[in-house]
């Protein structure tokens, strides 16, 4: 595999650790991206746009990131806390009265960012063009009856994250939240990034899919799940399927409907340099320019709010105010790391400790939901490089 791209001297493991996800770990086509200190140390890129087609990956190509999307919107709201708008401690209805309905008065905001609101499922799941209007969205995870008490549990909320952070950003700001996001993150930091894909921006985007990760005499990948995440995925009643089946069926990722949908859980489209751009900028300046977030909102992003076992995921997870936290389900860099995967591949986030910002992005989906061996592989080169770098 032909790899471009740069990196800086004695993040050279990147590179190695990139061209052998093509050579063993089956990428297809990838790119990440590595700030350090605000300034770009890695930015590799290699195969092809598209999953099934032969045109080269290039600077620039974007890719659809699933579930990182949730980090990206999780900033939105502490943003909007950070700004005095937002009491992540007040009730969700005082800002969305429909959502008391069902025994849903006590949920507080930051029940919603930490997975512990108790809605990841909705009785009667939303089709994707349903899910796609966001009225339909808030009202039907409005109306939804908790399946355990808010605040006393934690659970993924895979697809219900869309209704629940979106229509709390519009109810506080009057915009959706993709329109914040372009307006407050993207535009401001120079990030490639977009929660509703622009139709200018359609020819950037390679399509993605599904691909079975190979199996290696060394090195390979664990596709084998513990037998109760098995069962779990198995089973059509349980809270996994049911969480992610909210929209049923699944939605067609490389239809330009979906794509131009605003669903924060899971379709945001981005480069590897926009997501870790945005990463950086939550942590410092980015070449010289803007930072978003104050030290003390890094604090409150890090900060465990949720840990142990999830009641959708069947392993145990931590969660800060919507970002994902250093541990077993998810390793990062370090304990002071915060971001989110997407299941099946790509990952970005934030290390504060070490001024580390990353961002991978693919268009093979693995089986993997929170730790795919590729991203893990390209963590384990950076934590390399970093005695080597300065």
């Amino acid at each position: 595999m032909n790899v471009n791209g740069t990196v800086a001297e004695g993040f050279e493991p990147v590179r190695t650790a990139f061209a052998r996800n093509f050579e063993v770990l089956g990428d297809r086509g990838a790119a990440v991206v590595v700030y350090r200190d605000g300034h770009k140390v890695a930015d590799l890129w290699g195969g092809t746009q598209d999953v099934d087609g032969t045109r080269p990956w290039e600077r620039g190509t974007a890719q659809i990131v699933r579930s990182a999307t949730k980090g990206v919107a999780a900033a939105v709201l502490l943003l909007l806390h950070q700004r005095g708008e937002l009491d992540l401690d007040a009730p969700v209805g005082a800002y969305w009265p429909e959502f008391k309905a069902a025994g849903k008065e006590r949920t507080l905001v930051w029940h919603l960012l930490a997975h512990r609101a108790g809605v990841p499922v909705l009785d009667r799941p939303l089709t994707p063009a349903q899910a796609a209007d966001p009225v339909l969205g808030a009202e039907a995870v409005a109306a939804q009856t908790p399946v355990w008490e808010p605040g006393t549990d934690h659970g993924y909320h895979a697809q219900t994250y869309s209704w629940l952070t979106g229509e709390l950003v519009r109810r506080v700001s009057g915009r959706s939240i993709g329109e914040w996001i372009a307006d407050e993150i993207a535009g401001p930091v120079g990030a490639d990034l977009w929660l509703g894909l622009p139709e200018s921006e359609r020819s950037r985007v390679g399509r993605v899919a599904q691909i079975e990760a190979p199996v290696t005499a060394a090195g390979g990948l664990r596709t084998r799940p513990k037998r109760a995440v098995a069962e779990a995925y198995s089973d059509p009643e349980s809270l996994t399927r049911r969480a992610f089946a909210a929209i049923t069926p699944l939605p067609d990722e490389n239809d330009p409907a979906y794509r131009a949908a605003v669903l924060p859980a899971s379709n945001g489209i981005a480069t590897a340099d926009g997501l870790a751009r945005f990463y950086a900028s939550l942590i410092g300046e980015v070449d010289g320019g803007v930072r978003l977030f104050t030290p003390e909102t890094v604090d409150l992003a890090r900060g465990e709010r949720s840990a142990g076992p999830d009641r959708v995921l069947v392993v145990g997870t931590r969660f800060g105010l919507g970002h994902m936290l250093h541990g077993g389900a998810c390793p990062l860099l370090s304990p002071a790391s915060f971001g989110h995967p997407g299941r099946g591949g790509a990952l970005g986030f934030a290390d504060p400790s070490s001024g580390i910002a990353f961002a991978y992005v693919t268009n093979g989906f693995h089986k993997s939901v929170t730790a795919d061996p590729r991203a893990q592989a390209l963590i384990r080169a950076v934590h390399k490089s970093l005695p080597a770098s300065g």
